[in-house]
Order: structure tokens, then C-alpha cells, then sequence
């Protein structure tokens, strides 16, 4: 299969930097260019040293690369809408980051336009292309847990915005300055914005919706940020299905300028887990694990070394067929409006201090 000549735009997400070893070393891809945010932005890529031209003006990118034909957006949720812009315009497939935007309106004008242009979008969720959930899903596929009664998840890192400010900033991460509720000096923006993947695997694990929710916030771990770090959120599924999720900031982190290995405090950046309970047992699971703990550089104490298979190898393996073979990706925009329906949901429900429909 011939590969497909990729880009990357902005290059300030937190999933920016797996994207450098992805886009180098996956054979499917032939890496020709990127486009910065901005100066920082282009400051920090060089760091890295990907021999990749970065440009400033996605124009000037084009110019010299009009064979590009996907593009990794890589940007600030505000910026997502402008960029997909750019590209279905162009008829150029987009792998974007993991929220498209939590404006249903602009959400169904992105749809629109990809429609139009015919190309594919597939919303980056790597989760679903981990082997400890794909076993998963092949386990309540089977019955062997007979009917799904509940799911716990949790979805708890550190907190990005230390290296990447946008993600604290209510306007860039949620699209607008909304207060969490009355007497609450936060915004929506933060914890719950950067953590769809256990709202999405749910329905990707189940086959229901959410039918609806009641969520709360805890004081911030981090009394700077204007934006929450500490939330839940329990429900129900069409199916009857109950859910717990904790999809919080709850792991704090050295604050260094760029992220890499000692970011992590203790024991580990990342927790992704599972607990499915059905009428016929309970299952267990870390999508994150094992991994290889020592003290060292950078910082002389703990750091994490993961160890886990690496999921983006099919993500990027269903993103090139779809585009090769004029498929749409599980992930899809339409599909996936309806995670971002839920948690909207759950600032409603935070906001009212009740339970609310999805």
C-alpha cells in the first residue's frame, strides 16, 4: 500500500510529541511537513529534531508540499474548527485530537462540511485500539460476564497545562469563558475536557447511550488553575447499564517546560481502569500496565518507563485504510457527537446540581 503523504498543524496538544515517533516510524506514512501554532510552538518541534520542514502559514505549507494528503490537527479545541476549514476545503483527510469542539452547532456545521468534501475524519481516541480493550470488549461480546450491570472507570493523569497553557484557558479549551456554577470562581475547561476516552469506550463497549448523569467537582489539587481538576460522574445507559467515572487531574506533576520522562510524580502519569460488573462475574483491568519503575534522570527519584503495546499502530492502520480504501472510521464525527453530548451533560448537571437527560 502506498503511504500516505501526512502533515501535522499546531503542534501544541499534549498527544503532539507521540506524534514525532509515530509519524517517523510507522511505514504507512510519509511524514513531509508541519505548520506550528505559533513561535513557541515551532521553538519546542525543534527541540526535537524531526528533519520535517515546520512552517507558520498552513498557505506557505501547502505551497511547497501540494501532494500532502492527510493532516494530524494538533491544536487547541478552538482552533479545530478553523483548521478542519482549511482542510476539507482542500479535500485533505484529518486525524484530529481527541475534541473536536464542545459546540454542538459548530460541531454539526464540521460534519457538514466534511460530508461535503468527502474525505475522512476520524477523531483520535487511541484507547479503542489497545489490546486491554479490545480483550475487553471480546469478553462482554461473549457473555461470559452475562448482562453488564455496571462500569467503573477511571481516566486520572497529571495536569498539561504546565506545558501546554491553552488547556487551562477556558476560552481555548471549551470554546468559551462558562462558569463551573454559581459561587464557583472556575470555568468549564479542564480535567473533563481533556478526558473523553472512558465517556467514549463505554458506548464503544456496551452498544448504549447515556441516558443520563449526575456529576460533581471537588476543590482543585491545583488552586492556580481557573479551570477544574477534580470531578465524577455517575448515570445510567439506555441498556440500564450504571456508570462511575472519575476522569480527573488527581496525579500531580513536576512542572517542567516540555514533558518527558519525570513529568510523573508518583506512582504514574496515567491511570486508565476498568471494573465491568455483570450478572455472571467481574472483570478487572489496566489499560496502562505493566510498566518498569526506577529512579534516575532527569530528576534523581522516581520516573516511569511504559511498557504497553502501542495502540497508535492501529489507530494509524485504520486511519490509512479508511482514507486507501474510502472507508469511514469507527471514531467518526457523527458517532462521536454523541460522547460530547454526555459530557456537556455533565457541566449541566454540575451547574444545576442535579441530575440531568442526556
Amino acid at each position: 500500500m502506498k503511504p500516505v503523504k501526512i502533515a501535522m498543524m499546531g503542534m501544541n496538544h499534549g498527544h503532539t510529541r507521540k506524534y514525532y515517533q509515530t509519524l517517523r516510524e510507522n511505514k504507512k506514512l510519509q511524514w513531509v511537513a508541519s505548520c506550528a501554532e505559533d513561535e513557541k510552538a515551532k521553538e519546542v518541534y525543534e527541540l526535537y529534531k524531526n528533519g520535517v520542514p515546520c512552517y507558520l502559514d498552513p498557505e506557505e505549507m501547502l505551497a511547497d508540499h501540494p501532494d500532502i494528503e492527510a493532516v494530524v490537527i494538533a491544536s487547541a479545541n478552538d482552533r479545530h474548527y478553523g483548521q478542519m476549514k482549511f482542510c476539507a476545503e482542500r479535500g485533505i483527510h484529518i486525524l484530529s485530537m481527541k475534541i473536536p469542539t464542545f459546540d454542538l452547532e459548530e460541531y454539526d456545521r464540521m460534519i457538514e462540511m466534511v460530508d461535503r468534501a468527502k474525505i475522512v475524519c476520524q477523531v483520535e481516541l487511541e484507547m479503542h485500539y489497545n489490546p486491554v480493550v479490545q480483550r475487553l470488549k471480546e469478553v462482554i461480546a461473549s457473555g461470559e460476564l452475562g448482562k453488564i450491570l455496571s462500569i467503573q472507570a477511571t481516566n486520572i493523569t497529571l495536569s498539561p497545562v504546565w506545558a501546554f497553557p491553552w488547556q487551562g484557558v477556558p476560552e481555548a479549551s471549551y470554546g468559551k469563558r462558562v462558569p463551573l456554577k454559581d459561587g464557583d470562581s472556575r470555568f468549564r475547561g479542564g480535567a473533563l475536557c481533556d478526558h473523553p476516552h472512558i465517556f467514549d469506550m463505554v458506548r464503544w463497549l456496551t452498544g448504549a447511550e447515556f441516558e443520563y448523569v449526575f456529576a460533581q467537582t471537588a476543590p482543585n489539587l491545583r488552586e492556580d488553575l481557573v479551570v477544574e481538576d477534580m470531578l465524577a460522574a455517575v448515570g445510567k445507559m439506555t441498556d440500564g447499564t450504571s456508570f462511575l467515572f472519575d476522569p480527573s487531574w488527581s496525579r500531580m506533576e513536576e512542572r517542567i517546560p516540555v514533558p518527558g520522562p519525570g513529568w510523573e510524580v508518583f506512582p504514574k502519569r496515567m491511570e486508565v481502569n476498568f471494573t465491568i460488573t455483570g450478572e455472571k462475574g467481574m472483570l478487572q483491568c489496566d489499560c496502562f500496565g505493566p510498566n518498569v519503575f526506577h529512579n534516575g534522570a532527569p530528576n534523581d527519584r522516581l520516573t516511569v518507563q511504559y511498557t504497553y503495546f502501542d495502540e497508535w499502530i492501529g489507530l494509524i492502520d485504520e486511519f490509512v485504510d479508511c482514507i486507501r480504501n474510502n472507508k469511514q472510521p469507527k471514531i467518526n464525527l457523527k458517532w462521536h457527537r454523541h460522547t460530547i453530548e454526555c459530557m456537556n451533560a455533565c457541566y449541566r448537571s454540575i451547574a444545576r446540581n442535579q441530575c440531568v437527560r442526556v
